[in-house]
Parts: C-alpha cells; sequence; structure tokens
C-alpha cells in the first residue's frame, strides 16, 4: 500500500460551499492544521476579500452546477494561478469549466462513488469495480486487508441469462402496457379460434384464416357455414373483439404519450435473472447504471418521479426504469428481487435508503444490499448500518478525493473498505485519507439538502 499524505506542511485553503462535502473537507484541513476561509454563498465583495491574500488552493464544493461554474469563473478571475477543484454533475457543463480553465480540476461525487457502489453489487469480495478501456479492474482486499487491483471478467452467460432474455420480451410493468398487450391478446385469440373452428369443419387454412379475419374485424362470420354452433361463438367473438380492440387501442394511445420507461422488446426490457436494482435515478442511481451496464451487469432502475431529467437520460441510454416507489414489496417482486445479483438503494434520502432496503430484507432477505448513506443529520454515523447491507458514504469519498487534489496529490479515483477511505494514486497503489467528523466545521452548522 502507499503512503498516506504527509499532514505537517502548513498550508491554506478557500472553501466555497455550504454541502456537507463542504463541511467534511473543511473539518479534515482544519484537523491538519491547515489555515481555511469556508464561504457558505459569498457574494462578490466576500470572495474579493477571501482572495485578497494568496492560497494554495480553493474548492467550490454545490450541488448546483451553475453555482460552482460561476464561483470557479469568479475565482479564476480574481487569482488566475490558483488550482481550483470543483464538483460539476453536468458532463457538459465540466467540460466547458475545463476549456475555460485549464488550471481547473473538475469531479463528480456520483462518478467517484460509481465504481466503489458497482464493486459489491458485482461481487460481494470487491470493494470496488473500474471499468475501463475495455478491460475491469477489481479491488479486493488481501488477507492483510490491504487494497489490490486485479483483472475482473463477468463471468459467462450460461442457458438461464439466455432464457431470461428472452422471457423479458413482451412483460408489461405499467397499466397502459397490460391494457395493451391484452387487448392484443384477445384479439389473436379470437383470430386463432375462429381459424381452427373453421379448420375443423373442413375449409382450407387460406380461407379459413380469411373468415377468422373477418370475424375479428367485425365484417362478419363465414356465409357458407349453417352450423347454429359456429354462428353463436362467432357473434360472441365480434362482440368480445370490440372491448378487446378498444382495450388495445387505449393502452397504445397511453404508451404512446408516456414516458416509456421500458422497451417491450429489445436491450431495455425488464432483466429477469442475474440482475441489479438501483433505487433512484438521481446523479448517483444513473451513473452507477451506466457503469454496470458497461461491465456488462444487466440493470434496472426504480424512480419515483417518471418525469425527472435523469429518467429521460436514462430512457435515451437504453436503461429501463421502472415507475414506482422502491419500498413497495410489490413493486419489488415484480422486478424478481429474489433472482436478482444485488439491490442498490442510491436515493439522495438517506431515510428513503433505508426503507428500500428493510422493504428488499422482507422480500428476498438472501438477496445482497448496497445503502447509500451519510447525508442524514440524524445518521452521520453509517456503521450503525451495517447490518442492512454494504454501505457506501458518497460524501466521504468525495472529501478523501478533493482533499487530496488540494494537496497536490494526482488521485485517480477513491475506494472504500471497511471503516477506511483511500485514494487511488496512479501508480495503481492506494492511500489511506484519514478524514475528520464534518461537525469539525463551524462554519456551517446544517448542510443544504442534496
Amino acid at each position: 500500500m502507499s503512503q498516506a499524505h504527509d499532514p505537517v506542511e502548513h498550508r491554506s485553503f478557500v472553501i466555497v460551499g455550504d454541502t456537507n462535502l463542504a463541511r467534511r473537507v473543511c473539518a479534515s484541513l482544519r484537523q491538519e492544521a491547515s489555515t481555511v476561509q469556508h464561504l457558505a454563498r459569498p457574494g462578490d465583495e466576500d470572495l474579493r476579500e477571501a482572495m485578497a491574500t494568496p492560497h494554495d488552493a480553493v474548492a467550490v464544493l454545490l450541488h448546483e452546477d451553475a453555482a460552482a461554474l460561476r464561483y470557479a469563473l469568479a475565482v479564476a478571475h480574481m487569482r488566475a494561478d490558483v488550482p481550483i477543484v470543483v464538483t460539476v454533475f453536468d458532463r457538459t457543463v465540466a467540460d466547458e469549466l475545463l476549456r475555460l480553465l485549464p488550471q481547473c480540476h473538475v469531479t463528480s461525487p456520483a462518478d467517484l462513488a460509481s465504481p466503489a457502489l458497482a464493486g459489491p453489487c458485482a461481487d460481494a469480495g470487491i470493494a470496488a469495480l473500474y471499468g475501463r478501456a475495455g478491460r475491469a479492474r477489481a479491488v479486493r482486499l488481501d488477507r492483510a486487508g490491504t487494497p489490490c487491483a486485479e483483472d475482473w471478467t463477468r463471468r459467462r452467460a450460461g442457458w438461464r441469462a439466455w432464457w431470461s432474455r428472452l422471457a423479458s420480451q413482451l412483460r408489461s410493468h405499467d397499466a397502459g402496457t397490460r391494457l395493451m398487450l391484452g387487448g392484443l391478446t384477445g384479439i389473436l385469440a379470437s383470430l386463432l379460434a375462429d381459424w381452427v373452428w373453421l379448420l375443423g369443419l373442413g375449409h382450407p387454412p387460406a380461407e379459413a384464416l380469411f373468415d377468422a379475419a373477418r370475424v375479428v374485424s367485425t365484417v362478419g362470420p363465414a356465409t357458407d357455414v349453417h352450423s347454429t354452433a359456429y354462428q353463436l361463438v362467432s357473434s360472441v367473438l365480434m362482440l368480445g373483439t370490440i372491448v378487446f380492440t378498444a382495450m388495445f387501442t387505449a393502452g397504445l394511445i397511453e404508451r404512446m404519450l408516456g414516458p416509456r420507461l421500458v422497451g417491450l422488446i429489445g436491450p431495455r426490457t425488464v432483466p429477469r435473472f442475474g440482475h441489479v436494482i438501483v433505487v433512484g435515478i438521481g446523479q448517483v442511481g444513473l451513473r452507477l447504471c451506466c457503469e454496470l451496464r458497461r461491465l456488462g451487469i444487466p440493470v434496472v432502475g426504480i424512480e419515483r418521479d417518471p418525469h425527472a431529467p435523469n429518467v429521460r437520460l436514462a430512457r435515451s441510454l437504453g436503461i429501463p426504469v421502472v415507475a414506482g416507489h422502491g419500498g413497495d414489496r410489490a413493486v419489488l417482486e415484480r422486478l424478481h428481487l429474489r433472482r436478482a445479483r444485488a439491490l442498490a438503494a442510491v436515493g439522495s434520502d438517506d431515510l428513503d435508503n433505508i426503507t428500500v432496503a428493510i422493504a428488499a430484507q422482507g422480500v428476498a432477505r438472501d438477496t445482497r444490499v448496497v445503502l447509500r448513506a451519510g447525508e442524514h443529520e440524524a445518521i452521520a454515523e453509517t456503521r450503525s448500518l451495517l447490518p442492512l447491507g454494504t454501505i457506501r458514504d458518497v460524501t466521504s469519498l468525495s472529501a478523501a478525493y478533493v482533499l487530496a487534489r488540494l494537496r497536490g496529490v494526482p488521485a485517480t479515483g477513491v475506494i472504500t473498505h471497511g471503516h477506511e477511505v483511500s485514494v487511488r494514486l496512479p501508480d495503481g497503489g492506494f492511500a489511506p485519507w484519514p478524514l475528520a467528523a464534518r461537525e469539525g466545521c463551524a462554519h456551517v452548522e446544517t448542510a443544504v439538502p442534496a
């Protein structure tokens, strides 16, 4: 293992932000005896006063990308030579910021956390899983508890995976799709029943199909059949077809006008075996879905708001998303939790994630649960949640990475193992990075919610 940083050297930093991440970074820097000026939401005069004296680096740690962009540009205007670390979720904004400010290092808590979340989703013994350039690297702990990286290959898909992919086609997961498929099934069943009946009466197959189509289209039964039973049955089928056609039309309109989060056929159908269920398609959830898909692991998302911006983005990326509450046992059972590889509760609200984890334990106790926690003020001590599953504190992961970058360490990633957080170095090694509790920050008492 690589050695951790040397905290003896005295430095000066400016932190901009009123988030838990900003509090954690501020507290850790103060614990290292660094000079810290922490500005929650500074105006231009406050920021200009803070930047009047030289500083080693500035960190802009906000939830809003537009505000982060504005502060980064203002800092660069006041001090063109100072290194800046900025957290930005939107990659378009991040690319533009890098183009405008080459001295700026842009990162996203969602990007930093997704490998640490993907690892335990794929396998219980993996601390983090990175997929880059066509190859994947898994971080495991050796016998001494030291993290080490090794090549990782997904197991070859067996017959159950192929059958699961086939069985997932033409499955309904919303009311509109159920109406459409129910109506279509009724129409086809009526057509088949009439066709078989006419074949039994001695009609040629093509003629029998033509007359059966007349019944389904409510034009009328075959005119040369004098069977009273057939006339009664065909009358019932014609009346039933009216109902089935109305169901099919209503379902089709609902699906065409709705968000169409799940496909009926193709890769955007809901997997039925060996998949990961991601609850909460926010920034972290969406990046986790993309990471798992890049690693070849089937994934399906659950989001309460079907019109959320990231849900539309997930649809464009080919990721199936079901509208519903992750704590609803009926939703989890419909997504085949018992046959899933893992469930990841990664919403922005810790209490909601706990509710999802408890519901998952009730539906399938043996299914692995990965839980995002650490934001809520009442449960900052995430170790108390260990009985619910594998815990990942996105704030701690991001804080360690930001601190490394502020101190000039060229970190390329961050992992968590046990109760420790380590940053990944360019040589592939890992350096443990101790963090202070966010209560050590006296500048912001309570962070704004994400």
